[in-house]
């Protein structure tokens, strides 16, 4: 398998403390990985150092929790066959077009519609403007009459395209186009409506928009498929919707089948952390997904426990009994997230095969003035499934777009720190 060039420097592997993976200047939107801002992103460099540091004999990663897809397309330009699963149908969309480019000889036809996009806004015709869209309560609110106007002629043009990769590029800048002409506060991931004033001014250029959008990704697809063009066979990759938390089907994947498990699994739950539902919420309606509000409520911690349970660690038990002292219900909170979480590491150990690694991206968040050890947690819940601590490396995180204050008690003016560090937890199951 060849290997390519590394797009960050490279560091002695030998002494852990002494490795920077914190690649602060590093480029962090290349290849596919231009496609679609998206809350708490793992950086394709902490990936693909795990990958050539534990991945070299890999021939199948697994991302439980894959997001947009950053650990796969890492994997991919290995020459790693690659699958991940995810609860947010947008975040499935984006990893599947960022995964799944149309065959290097079709992009010609992909550089055609760009061109007949173009003439199709030029030409357009004034078309029924929809008067509601499922999962929007108030479109009138979210989006002025001129930019639903815009957004319907351009989603006229993408549900015409026949080519899945085609209309799958065409639809992740469409979803970002989506969220940058509403009426959001693009700076935040939760649904927040600009004030008065700012919608006053607030003329947002659509079609230049999505334009942009698709120039910058068509640049990063061409990298990407000059990528995999290197490798001696080009890796496939499948996307899936199964909830580790539940199981890990084995006839998606079949158990100890899996070389390398590179993952950042939420940190949270969604209702105090990053609200992936509501951040996907506008683009999904428009994409026509089911549902798209309830995305929040099925992720880890969506339900929450009547009890406390004990965990196998105990340093985990010591911080959630730390809670409960102040917050009966924040402490059961907390646990009901821990619960999920470990049942899906439970599932996931499973389909990885003797000699294989588990790499968990994480950060340790603060409740109540506690910081919650997960890191250990994760160390204590593989372990209890028969593997072994390779090691735990520290990043300072520069630019994770994560609130670095908060408010512990939800008083004004009572705020204090969060995560300025993440956790690279690699463990390995025995042989």
């Amino acid at each position: 398998m060849p290997y390519p060039i590394k797009r960050w420097e490279e560091t002695a592997l030998t002494d852990s403390a002494s490795q920077d993976w914190t690649f602060a200047t590093a480029p962090t939107r290349d290849l596919t990985h231009s496609y679609h801002d998206y809350p708490g992103r793992m950086i394709p460099q902490v990936a693909g150092k795990l990958l050539d540091t534990y991945g070299r004999e890999a021939h199948l990663l697994f991302d439980p929790y894959c997001g947009t897809g950053t650990s796969l397309v890492e994997g991919m330009i290995q020459g790693i066959n690659v699958i991940g699963t995810d609860l947010n149908p947008l975040a499935r969309l984006i990893a599947k077009a960022k995964t799944s480019p149309p065959e290097p000889d079709n992009l010609s036809g992909l550089k055609k519609q760009l061109k007949a996009l173009a003439e199709f806004i030029a030409a357009r015709k004034i078309i029924g403007l929809p008067q509601h869209i499922p999962g929007i309560s108030r479109l009138d609110f979210w989006f002025k009459p001129q930019v639903i106007e815009k957004l319907s002629v351009l989603k006229s043009f993408i549900d015409e395209l026949s080519d899945e990769a085609e209309r799958l590029f065409f639809q992740v800048a469409f979803s970002e186009t989506v969220r940058e002409s509403s009426n959001t506060r693009n700076e935040e991931f939760k649904l927040y409506r600009y004030d008065e004033e700012r919608l006053r001014k607030f003329d947002p250029d659509v079609f230049g928009i999505m334009t942009t959008k698709l120039k910058r990704n068509l640049a990063g697809l061409e990298q990407f498929i000059d990528r995999l063009l290197c490798l001696k066979q080009i890796p496939h990759a499948r996307i899936y919707d199964f909830d580790t938390k539940i199981n890990v089907p084995a006839n998606s994947v079949p158990p100890a089948s899996i070389d390398i498990v590179v993952t950042s699994p939420p940190y949270g739950d969604s209702h105090t952390t990053v609200a992936y539902g509501q951040y996907s919420r506008l683009s999904s309606a428009w994409l026509g997904f089911k549902a798209p509000e309830k995305v929040d409520r099925k992720l880890m911690g969506g339900s929450v426990l009547q009890n406390v349970p004990t965990f196998p660690s105990s340093e985990l038990n010591r911080a959630i009994e730390l809670i409960r002292l102040k917050d009966e219900r924040r402490a059961r909170e907390v646990a009901s997230f821990y619960s999920d979480l470990q049942c899906s590491i439970s599932h996931v150990s499973n389909s990885i095969k003797r000699g294989g690694y588990a790499c968990y991206v994480v950060g340790n968040r603060k409740v109540k003035g506690v910081v919650l050890p997960t890191d250990i947690a994760i160390r204590h819940f593989f372990e209890a499934h028969g593997f072994t601590h390779v090691d735990t490396f520290h990043r300072r995180i520069p630019n994770k777009r994560m609130p670095l204050r908060n408010s512990p008690t939800n008083m004004t003016g009572q705020v204090e720190n969060t995560m300025v560090n993440e956790h690279i937890i690699v463990m390995r199951r025995r042989n």
